[in-house]
């Protein structure tokens, strides 16, 4: 690929099984209208796996209290932002099996904050429509919970919604 690639990185929790995901309603980025995987970017030094115990807290108010890593693998697509004209998501996902706390549809908005709240989705409900890739890469993984595919993915006509979807 030639084309000059923002960059973004970041570590994502999955908590679901094989009938619904807990998804957060986005409101910013290339992901903004849709459902996403509750994660984000590392603060300065921080370590991965505190990195997604924050973000979870932060977007959907449950407290990661047992999870291992499954797995990394990025995206690419269109997205003009800033000076670039593509987008490469690398992600870092992490299978949470036990937490605590109470899911919040609302939750307190704060400068870099791109979550409204978490719900969570029946499986048969999430499509590319309506959810961003992480949230189909983990729907892929709840139905077959022994493949986690580290391939790249590409989409070529990736559409950043301009209304909300829910």
């Amino acid at each position: 690929m030639s084309q000059k690639y923002h960059r973004a990185f970041g570590c994502y929790g999955i908590i679901g099984n094989s009938n619904e995901l807990v998804v957060i309603r986005k409101n910013a980025g290339p992901y903004i209208n849709r459902y996403d995987l509750p994660g984000g970017s590392l603060e300065d030094g921080e370590e991965l796996a505190k990195a997604v115990v924050r973000e979870v807290k932060e977007e959907t108010g449950l407290e990661a209290l047992h999870f291992d890593q499954i797995g990394v693998t990025s995206f690419r697509y269109p997205w003009d932002y800033q000076e670039w004209h593509y987008n490469q998501h690398i992600c870092v996902f992490y299978r949470i099996t036990s937490f605590t706390g109470k899911l919040q549809q609302n939750v307190e908005q704060f400068a870099g904050q791109d979550s409204l709240g978490a719900v969570k989705v029946p499986l048969a409900k999430i499509n590319i429509q309506n959810s961003s890739p992480l949230v189909l890469k983990a729907k892929e993984y709840l139905l077959r919970p022994n493949e986690f595919s580290l391939q790249d993915q590409t989409y070529t006509d990736w559409q950043i919604l301009q209304k909300p979807l829910f």
